[in-house]
């Protein structure tokens, strides 16, 4: 078993944010899938929702695993993110590489990468509309809701542009 799938991401992820001093809050609910209905419990507009996307990068040479945060009201361009790492086609990861790199399920993984070999990026626009975001926090029926701003200083993704225009 690796190191990552033997770790409670759930936990280890409220530490990092207890050990930053971040200003967040956990939300429990009910586990459901669809960014809409979770935003609607969470008390939050669909657009502060991190949507965490596993992306697989290949071609000229690259092979690569991305996690790419992106509003949850917007669509990502995944050719945008495989040119951006030298690739030439992207697409998203499969349930056993999701479980290997970020020991999660689909619609569970928090916007932070904890697996060397996970490049984080997030498209800008998550950050500019709202003071807070919310995420799946490594478990369907938890959520943390966090300082915009706490979570840059905490996860330090590569910002770049990627969402479906």
């Amino acid at each position: 078993m690796s190191e990552i799938a033997s770790r409670n991401i759930h936990q280890h992820l409220i530490n990092l944010l207890e050990q930053h001093d971040a200003r967040f809050r956990v939300v429990e609910h009910e586990a459901v899938g669809k960014c809409e209905a979770v935003s609607e419990i969470r008390g939050t507009a669909l657009g502060q929702g991190a949507k965490a996307l596993l992306c697989k990068i290949k071609g000229n040479g690259v092979k690569k695993h991305v996690l790419a945060i992106l509003a949850a009201d917007l669509q990502a361009d995944l050719s945008r993110l495989a040119q951006h790492f030298g690739g030439s086609k992207a697409s998203l990861a499969s349930p056993a590489e999701v479980d290997a790199l970020t020991a999660c399920v689909f619609g569970a993984i928090p916007p932070f990468s904890f697996h060397p070999d996970l490049h984080l990026v997030a498209d800008p626009v998550l950050f500019q509309r709202f003071d807070d975001i919310a995420f799946n926090a490594g478990l369907l029926e938890k959520s943390v809701i966090m300082n915009t701003g706490d979570y840059l200083r905490i996860a330090r993704p590569e910002l770049m542009d990627f969402r479906r225009e």
